[in-house]
């Protein structure tokens, strides 16, 4: 049974899935892209650690609707949030629902990393 923690991509747009795959391949990290909310609850792997990119604006369930189907069935999964925009007061609720971080696109790769390994609770200082 696989126990490497993997980020699982929730973004309607395929360049954003695809780019943000291939930067967390470049820092080791392994990735699993879903172009909705529907098709990650359908096939993810619920055996293996793991923490969820997950755009806020999609088709059919919003990123913010994920995340309280999530709570609501109980299911602890780390989640950082990508975003074209941020609206008032959404980066607080967020946050305050559980959220990791949310990021704006376009963001920096350092800044992804950063935020992913503070989600799989990698976030420890290497020493000098």
């Amino acid at each position: 049974m696989p126990t490497n923690p993997i980020v699982c991509i929730v973004d309607d747009d395929e360049s954003v899935r695809e780019s943000v795959s291939g930067l967390l391949r470049s820092f080791g990290i392994e990735s699993q892209a879903y172009a909705s909310a529907e098709a990650f609850l359908a096939g993810y792997d619920t055996t293996r650690p793991l923490c969820v990119l997950l755009d806020i604006t999609m088709p059919g369930l919003s990123g913010p609707e994920l995340q309280e189907q999530l709570l609501a069935e109980g299911r602890s999964v780390p989640i950082v949030f990508i975003t074209a925009r941020m609206e008032g007061g959404l980066r607080a609720r967020l946050l305050a629902r559980g959220a990791t971080a949310c990021l704006v696109k376009p963001f920096q790769g350092e800044e992804l990393l950063r935020a992913v390994r503070t989600a799989l609770g990698q976030d420890r200082e290497e020493p000098a």
